[in-house]
């Protein structure tokens, strides 16, 4: 389920900032940086200041991501995307960058006759179980903005839809009931709930990892009666790396206007 997600952020962050899909099944991906895409998640500056400095042929990358290497058959060499992975997190900071809200309009055929659109306020959001180990979720949640029905895997339910930047002639859009703002506030309640019934037995087990490094750092100060500074700069770095955290971000998000 999470490798799909992965599989199919990257491919929709491609195809939006029009990088060619080379080749693709459910487990990777290969695609065709644009010298723009190149140039923000690459990596390679001096490449790149040199073919503009000596008038060059510019040769953006082609990139396999592979994600879900468990599950692939056959030998494929790319670059292993999982959430938490380097890669994965420098595209949804790209994404932020290149713009983070997007308000997008479903084709529709001008001999259909005139549609009505319905608005949907969609919004991806990354959690971070943070302490010595972290784990990240990525949740994708659409509202509607006209009856609040909340759908908790709306980026699968558009994905396939065509969209475009401005509406069709013959589309109409209806206008909200409910205010964006107030729908986002529904919609982190709702991602409040799933972190409140999940399983946090992992902060215990933190707490209990913490507890024993302590111990085996105050047995080797148990004689000295006044700590030294070094003593405190050890058990706050102990408290900084155990101390468990839940971070909620929002990685991107948009008004949809959709059958």
């Amino acid at each position: 389920m999470y490798s799909q997600q992965v599989h199919n952020y990257l491919r929709q962050f491609f195809l939006e900032n029009e990088c060619d899909m080379v080749f693709e099944d459910e487990h990777y991906l290969t695609v065709q940086l644009t010298i723009a895409m190149d140039k923000r998640i690459m990596n390679r500056p001096f490449y790149w200041q040199y073919v503009e400095a000596t008038n060059g042929e510019p040769n953006p990358a082609q990139v396999t991501f592979i994600t879900d290497q468990n599950t692939m058959s056959g030998k494929v060499i790319g670059e292993v995307v999982h959430f938490g992975s380097p890669r994965l997190n420098q595209i949804f900071q790209a994404t932020r960058e290149l713009g983070a809200f997007v308000q997008m309009f479903q084709k529709v055929d001008a001999g259909t006759g005139q549609v009505l659109l319905t608005p949907w306020l969609g919004v991806n959001y990354k959690v971070s179980y943070c302490c010595d180990r972290t784990k990240e979720m990525l949740y994708s949640f659409g509202i509607n903005l006209l009856t609040g029905t909340i759908n908790n895997n709306f980026h699968e339910a558009i994905i396939s839809i065509d969209w475009d930047s401005t509406q069709s002639e013959n589309a109409f859009y209806v206008q909200h009931i409910i205010k964006p703002e107030r729908a986002l506030q529904r919609l982190d309640k709702a991602i409040d709930a799933i972190i409140q019934q999940d399983d946090h037995t992992w902060a215990e087990q933190a707490k209990k990892r913490w507890q024993r490094d302590q111990r085996v750092l105050d047995y080797f100060y148990e004689d000295i009666e006044e700590k030294p500074e070094c003593y405190e700069v050890e058990k706050k770095a102990l408290e900084e790396q155990y101390d468990a955290k839940i971070k909620i971000e929002i990685i991107n998000g948009g008004l949809f206007y959709m059958r």
